[in-house]
């Protein structure tokens, strides 16, 4: 079961190209603040932008700087099954612990289509992460479907980034019980962990990964007022990663704490000066600034 506080990590790029140095950077400072695993080319890694030779290359520095420490679970979706075939057969080569795959957007597959798409994935023979986020693909995989899915030999867990707390509860229940059900909205974790949840894949974790690490591990060891404190300490931080398009607020932070340059992929451009500054406020009250 992959449980814990997963940093669902950002691509830095400088002049246009990725910035591999900051990358094996940021990947350390998470490592060294108890993460309990990276996740690199998800949607904060702004994956929809990366050409393939560079989400290879990507998850393949990823897997050379953990080096086993900790899961890596690599972002190898698509809405093109062969596709994410081929990036999730790359992953698997590379020695990643796991592949986190996205519901097939845009296509807005039937419930049936989405259950052919995993268990062709699942054939692979690593674990799969299934990525639940409709707000991004415009389709919802409903929790039935996750239920069959989790009989799968290697479909293990979901990253549920609903919002829907029913359908949060649905999961869990239809789903066997060594599935690892993730949060995939960092204020949505604590909820999640109280109904039976294991985790999140972390945006707020690239900025502060070792407070988030400790309020899922707090909740998990049975620390409830410990989870409760690290959970509303960090709220404001977790709903300012959100205030524009993830990840533009996690990138600009990053950048204001000197760990990236300042700068993502079109058609994402900067944020908005009024945001830019409430995001600094949250930034300097919780002392990173």
């Amino acid at each position: 079961m992959f449980k814990g506080c997963f940093v669902a990590i950002v691509t830095p790029f400088k002049e246009g190209e990725v910035d591999e140095e900051s990358l094996r950077k940021l990947i350390h400072f998470c490592l060294n603040k108890g993460i309990d695993g990276i996740v690199p080319c998800g949607t904060t890694g702004e994956s929809p932008t990366l050409s393939s030779e560079e989400h290879k290359r990507v998850i393949q520095i990823t897997a050379e700087e953990v080096k086993g420490k900790v899961p890596v679970i690599a972002g190898t979706g698509s809405n093109n099954t062969n596709e994410a075939v081929e990036l999730t057969n790359f992953a698997k080569e590379v020695g990643v612990e796991a592949a986190l795959v996205i519901t097939p957007y845009y296509n807005k597959p039937t419930p049936r289509g989405m259950e052919v798409h995993y268990a062709r994935l699942n054939e692979i023979g690593i674990p799969i992460i299934i990525y639940n986020v409709p707000s991004r693909t415009g389709i919802n995989i409903p929790p039935e479907t996750v239920g069959k899915l989790s009989r799968l030999k290697n479909i293990v867990g979901i990253k549920e980034a609903s919002g829907n707390i029913d359908q949060m509860s649905s999961i869990i229940s239809l789903s066997k019980d060594d599935f690892s059900v993730l949060s995939g909205n960092d204020s949505h974790t604590l909820p999640l962990l109280s109904l039976g949840g294991v985790g999140v894949i972390s945006v707020v974790a690239n900025i502060v990964p070792g407070d988030m690490t400790q309020m899922v591990k707090a909740y998990l060891e049975g620390n409830i007022e410990k989870a409760k404190e690290l959970h509303y300490k960090l709220y404001p931080l977790c709903r300012a990663m959100f205030i524009e398009t993830n990840p533009l607020p996690v990138k600009t932070a990053l950048a204001k704490m000197g760990m990236i340059e300042k700068e993502w992929r079109l058609p994402l451009v900067g944020m908005e000066e009024e945001n830019e500054k409430k995001l600094e406020k949250v930034l300097f009250d919780y002392g990173l600034i």
